[in-house]
């Protein structure tokens, strides 16, 4: 099981120093809108995964008029203490260490302490354009999967040289088909990695996605889930030869792993369009729970589970519904609610104790 048993943060957000200590499977952070609740979550977060839930830029969680911050944590994972830290500097250099010994590089702390975060943008990724989806499948597999990580950051690495390469070209009215094949050679092999990895993986996740939504929405309704990808229909490789010269006039790559997207279906029509907010709430936490389930299975033990406002996402029932997997899991559960009465009126309910900490 993992289990975080501490966590101590310094000038990180709206909190100047704070030290928590957690003694049960479910923790709530109770309080007024604008106390920190989330915040500490997003802590929580960092010390899973080096970064923010909600920005790409660390400075933006340095508390304002401060210069840095840090994050300390505990974690017991199967009966095994890890002491993780995470400090970003004055001048922006983040440090990352694990039982006192520095990472050569940040990507190998991923996986180790995995959670899962439900948070209210977290909407977008049934309503949004298609990055969402790309990055919750490849944080997902990130987390069960380190060849995965590493080819995913060498795709993105390639991708990057390979669309400024082609600004280049624009800029100075020249090609340089040669080097633009080495490029391709690079992204090919790292994108056809990515493009096995999803597509062999997407037909088991999408069935425990089905059976959370049933059990969530409390029926059973027409709910598809498909992987949608360019390099269905052909070779990385030839898909990239046949484009190069829309490539150097877009000035950008139009075809990759990059591109892909999982589609959401009720009924045969789009989700986001057919689907009332419960059913796109229900299949939100499907996803959710879904990836959790796999992370057990793949580690062997649960993810930390990072439940954002979610009483003001679902009815009475739906919510019950999850509550009560999520309860029944051998899972440590952080839940943020303003209301305080009602945190300890559900879990009293369901026969589970919880430790509240009233901010």
């Amino acid at each position: 099981m993992l289990q975080l048993q501490n966590i101590s943060l310094t000038q990180f957000k709206n909190y100047s120093h704070q030290q928590l200590r957690f003694t049960q499977p479910i923790i709530a952070f109770t309080g007024a809108n604008g106390v920190g609740k989330t915040n500490l979550l997003d802590a929580i977060h960092y010390l899973c995964f080096t970064k923010s839930y909600f920005t790409g830029v660390d400075s933006n969680n340095v508390q304002h008029g401060s210069a840095g911050f840090r994050i300390e944590g505990i974690f017991d994972k199967n009966g095994e203490l890890f002491k993780t830290c995470i400090i970003l500097r004055e001048n922006g250099k983040k440090e990352i260490t694990c039982n006192e010994i520095p990472y050569e590089k940040f990507s190998q702390h991923i996986g180790l302490f995995p959670c899962v975060m439900i948070a209210p943008d977290d909407a977008g990724l049934i309503t949004a354009g298609s990055e969402g989806r790309r990055k919750f499948l490849d944080t997902l597999l990130s987390q069960i999967n380190p060849d995965y990580l590493q080819q995913l950051i060498v795709y993105n690495k390639v991708l990057q040289q390979r669309n400024g390469y082609l600004k280049q070209c624009a800029q100075t009215q020249t090609r340089n088909n040669s080097l633009l094949e080495v490029l391709d050679e690079q992204l090919v092999q790292a994108g056809n990695y990515i493009y096995q990895t999803r597509n062999n993986f997407l037909p088991l996740f999408q069935q425990k996605v089905l059976e959370f939504y049933k059990q969530i929405a409390g029926k059973e309704e027409a709910v598809g889930i498909s992987y949608e990808s360019q390099l269905h229909q052909s070779h990385f490789h030839a898909l990239l030869k046949q484009s190069t010269d829309r490539d150097y006039l877009l000035q950008r790559t139009n075809y990759g792993v990059h591109k892909d997207d999982l589609l959401l279906k009720l009924y045969e029509e789009p989700f986001k369009s057919t689907a009332s907010q419960g059913q796109r709430k229900s299949l939100l936490f499907s996803l959710k729970l879904a990836e959790a389930e796999t992370i057990n299975e793949q580690k062997g033990f649960y993810p930390l589970l990072l439940l954002d406002d979610v009483f003001e996402k679902l009815d009475t029932q739906r919510m019950h519904n999850l509550l009560d997997y999520v309860c029944s899991r051998k899972a440590q559960v952080f839940i943020t609610d303003p209301n305080e009465e009602r945190v300890r009126n559900v879990f009293e309910e369901l026969g589970r104790e919880v430790q509240v900490y009233s901010l």
